[in-house]
């Protein structure tokens, strides 16, 4: 018996699913038990009831965390797949979009569709059900992915009256997006509670939906909501509903995928319309965020290019685990910090492990150049696809000159010298030889040992390649009172290198070296004066409230930058809230400054301040319901050091802040006046440049605050400030100073009363580790600009990506081998996100972030090239001339090509 809700006017297709966080409120392998039963129910429940239909949330760890304790039943999941009846994929993981890169995206695309296949298909819908907002190039990356539908829910703005919509990214590629309003992925969690009001509860869907719909064709109805099961003889119950079952993936490739007529809508979306973003995700455990910004870069631009370009065997078992790491981490959930404590602690050791994976690729691959370079010498590598000519620090044994290839000087500047004397003692020389491990002393090797006048006297260096029998010591002993180890005498300096793109260059002392070794007379020095750097391109005075005027070479010129607030946060890891009545607290009780050096490749000052911040907020401890109104009377000295350093060539000044958290409930931000009145700003992140405004878009309760993400920089007034990892930021004072968040300390997943959010974000549980307490350190640039941001992308590809230096290894009497270039990327707006082998070819990929169409000049020797899509399959053969490729973009295009 059917109740005729569908009628003439359409039907409900019921999608039961279930949404699976895979580690949130209870850590990884406690809620995996949850899973292996949910998984367990929905093969039984599916092979038992023909009609059922599941979608598993769109992303393949369900299953691969499912088979790693239920192996025996990967055929009937296989079974289940093949048939269309179980939707799985298209992602390895549901993500959270602002808080990884862009290639981070692409890889879990890559490997949750790769492995769905191979169970049968992954869904061909870009399933995104409850990121915490939306990406601006997400369209493209499921089109080159060959994907032609989204499903999105949170961050769709008002404009937006219908249930699909063209989503349109930067460079015009429009896919249809399927909305699930009227409750999200759960909109028709509650259709089937009362079977008694069947017919009432189908009607009122209908019409609720028909509103989003229109008046004809079936209607979605997302049967699941949270960690929830299938539910037996649901067919029958959907059947006398007059519906019909199906999964997420029937509905919507139902649809035509071309998006003709429907409304259109550009660009990223991140408004608090239809329903809570949850922005205080991005500044929330603010060390994950770093680690994360920093593991990811290890192993996108030095393990993969280095390896491709520079290693023997391709390591990609390695490679493909710290991407396994990278991945999992970047979970809705996980990289986010809105978890409990436990969760936080295995997030931060997956990327940990991810970045030790990048660096054991790096150091092997840089350990086979450093075989060619002499012992003594330093092998230098750029990571970057551009010709850098860039301060490093060496570390070299004496006084000599330092030169590279062809003998030419390299201009150095001294910055510190390492004691000589490690132990001059009274005591037993036995002891003394209990000390000895091979030829390892004081971690360095020995050299040399002689007896005289009762001392036992050990010369070490950073390496040495002379015999030593420790028994030969030891039958010289008699009479020795007194132990003493030189070291050869070493220094620390600055060095101006050249290197060329994606290469490798050397340098080592030279004792007959030319002795000029100034700087050349296209390089201008940088100088400290009496609380100034200037390098030509920057001026930067240190004020006697430790704030900075940065003066650019074309100008503009901002006063006041560098100024700490910290101000209470009662909030959740989900929202700030600020209490009631704040205290901020911006100006120190006292400062000092200090100069660490002159000169002339580099100068930097440390300024300390010191403030006294409230200690926590003013509220009942262990009473969450009732948030502090206020902050405590009761203070902690904290001492700010800012390291403000100048390098010669460079239009930026680099800052690291340094202070130890001891206080709780507040957050600390550090604020830059613009030099002009800004109505936007722009920022980087995920291969695009976003630009939005002063204010949000509100409407579903959640407070709209301005806080926004940036990846590797944001600009706005003249300013841009220059980030090693994802940061939140907010236009401040009427668009007339940048804040950017260095910490926010709360200590709760969720606060069921929140000023800012109407309804709780998760369970109300403590998370004391979120108040973060202990060393803070963050390192950034600043840098004025005249014009546009266009500048900017290429100081920020410089400020991320230093250059590494390695100890030479090979035969001291060997020359210096000459520079060899790996690959090289130019083009205007053109900046590399990946290089890697594939299949035997070399795949490089690259974004235009500019509005016009351009060019990527891509040289390094190679004699084939072609297109491929985002899966790395294959496409149009491409024209190679005298090793080079002419590659035509379009503005904002994400290109993916192979070349060998």
């Amino acid at each position: 018996m059917t109740t005729g809700i569908s009628g003439e006017s359409g039907e409900i297709v019921v999608v039961p699913h279930t949404h699976w966080d895979r580690e949130w409120y209870e850590p990884f392998q406690r809620f995996r038990l949850r899973l292996v039963a949910l998984m367990d129910e929905v093969l039984d429940t599916m092979e038992r009831e023909p009609g059922y239909h599941f979608t598993l949330d769109g992303q393949l760890a369900c299953v691969d965390d499912y088979l790693e304790v239920r192996p025996e039943n990967r055929d009937r999941v296989a079974a289940l797949v093949e048939s269309g009846r179980l939707a799985v994929g298209p992602w390895q993981i549901l993500l959270d979009e602002f808080l990884c890169s862009g290639e981070n995206i692409v890889r879990n695309l890559e490997l949750g569709m790769a492995r769905a296949d191979k169970l049968g298909g992954a869904m061909p819908v870009g399933y995104l059900p409850d990121m915490f907002g939306h990406t601006a190039q997400m369209p493209q990356i499921l089109r080159r992915a060959g994907l032609a539908h989204a499903c999105v829910y949170r961050g769709v703005p008002s404009s937006v009256t219908t249930d699909a919509f063209a989503w349109v990214a930067p460079d015009g590629t429009a896919i249809r997006a399927q909305y699930l309003p009227a409750g999200g992925y759960g909109n028709g969690a509650h259709l089937f509670e009362d079977s008694e009001r069947l017919a009432e509860r189908g009607a009122a869907f209908v019409a609720t939906m028909r509103r989003w719909h229109g008046p004809e064709g079936p209607l979605l109805a997302m049967y699941g909501t949270d960690h929830s099961a299938p539910v037996r003889g649901l067919p029958e119950m959907v059947a006398g509903l007059g519906a019909r079952m199906d999964t997420l993936s029937g509905y919507v490739t139902a649809h035509p995928a071309d998006v003709e007529g429907l409304p259109r809508v550009a660009g990223e979306l991140r408004s608090h319309a239809r329903a809570n973003i949850l922005p205080g995700v991005i500044s929330v455990r603010a060390a994950v965020k770093q680690a994360m910004g920093r593991a990811e870069r290890m192993v996108e631009r030095y393990a993969e290019p280095l390896a491709a370009l520079w290693g023997a065997e391709w390591p990609g078992r390695f490679l493909d685990m710290a991407w396994w790491r990278l991945v999992d981490a970047s979970g809705h959930d996980s990289v986010t910090g809105c978890g409990v404590d436990e969760t936080a602690q295995q997030v931060a050791a997956r990327i940990a492990e991810a970045e030790h994976l990048g660096q054991a690729v790096r150091d092997m691959v840089t350990a086979r150049l450093a075989a060619s370079v002499p012992s003594g010498g330093l092998l230098v590598v750029n990571p970057t696809p551009a010709t850098r000519r860039g301060v490093v620090l060496l570390n070299v044994a004496g006084e000599d000159p330092i030169t590279g290839p062809g003998g030419a000087r390299v201009p150095v500047q001294p910055l510190e010298y390492a004691p000589t004397l490690l132990l001059d003692e009274e005591m037993d020389p036995a002891t003394a030889l209990t000390f000895v491990h091979g030829t390892e002393l004081y971690g360095q090797h020995i050299t040399g040992w002689s007896v005289e006048d009762g001392v036992l006297t050990f010369t070490v260096a950073r390496e040495s390649r002379l015999p030593f029998d420790v028994g030969q010591v030891r039958e010289a002993l008699a009479g020795v009172t007194r132990v003493r180890i030189l070291a050869e005498p070493r220094r620390t300096v600055a060095a101006l290198i050249e290197a060329p793109p994606l290469g490798h260059t050397s340098v080592r002392p030279t004792p007959d070296a030319d002795p000029d070794g100034r700087l050349p007379a296209s390089v201008r020095p940088v100088r400290a004066g009496e609380r100034v750097l200037d390098n030509g391109l920057l001026r930067v005075e240190v004020a006697r409230d430790g704030t900075l005027t940065l003066t650019g070479a074309h100008g503009v010129t901002l006063t006041g930058a560098g100024r700490i607030v910290d101000g209470g946060d009662v909030g959740d890891s989900y929202n700030y809230a600020p209490p009631a009545e704040d205290r901020l607290v911006s100006e120190p009780d006292s400062v000092h400054v200090q100069l660490v050096c002159g000169g002339p490749l580099v100068a930097a000052y440390d300024v300390w301040r010191t403030f006294r911040w409230p200690a926590a907020g003013d509220g009942v401890e262990g009473t969450p319901e009732i948030p502090a109104r206020s902050r405590t009377e009761a203070t902690e000295e904290i001492a700010v050091r800012t390291r403000v350093e100048l390098r010669t060539g460079e239009p930026f000044v680099r800052l690291t802040v340094d202070f130890d958290n001891r206080c709780a409930d507040h957050r600390v931000r550090l604020h830059v006046p613009l030099p002009e009145r800004a109505a936007v700003s722009h920022a980087e992140g995920q291969f695009a440049v976003v630009t939005r405004g002063l204010t949000a878009e509100g409407g579903c309760g959640e407070e709209p605050l301005p806080t926004y993400p940036a990846s590797s920089w944001v600009a706005a007034g003249g300013v841009a400030a220059l980030l090693e990892h994802v940061t939140e930021y907010e236009l401040v004072d009427d668009g007339g100073e940048l804040a950017l968040t260095l910490l926010r300390s709360i200590g709760y997943l969720s606060r069921n009363r929140h000023v800012l959010r109407p309804e709780p974000a998760g369970p109300q549980l403590p998370t004391p580790a979120a108040q973060s307490r202990g060393l803070r350190s963050v390192s950034l640039a600043l840098m004025p600009y005249a014009g546009t941001w266009e500048a900017v992308p290429g100081a920020a590809e410089e400020f991320r990506h230093d250059l590494v230096t390695v100890a030479g290894t090979g035969d001291p009497s060997l020359p210096l081998p000459a520079p060899a270039a790996g690959l090289s990327v130019e083009g205007d707006g053109v900046v590399m996100t990946s290089l890697r082998v594939r299949d035997g070819w070399k795949e490089l990929r690259v974004v235009a972030l500019r509005d016009d169409p351009t060019q990527a000049l891509v040289t390094g020797g190679f004699t084939r090239a072609r297109r491929a899509d985002l899966r790395g399959r294959p496409g149009e053969t491409l024209e190679v001339a005298d090793g080079s490729l002419r590659l035509p973009l379009g503005g904002w295009e994400i290109a993916t090509v192979q070349v060998s």
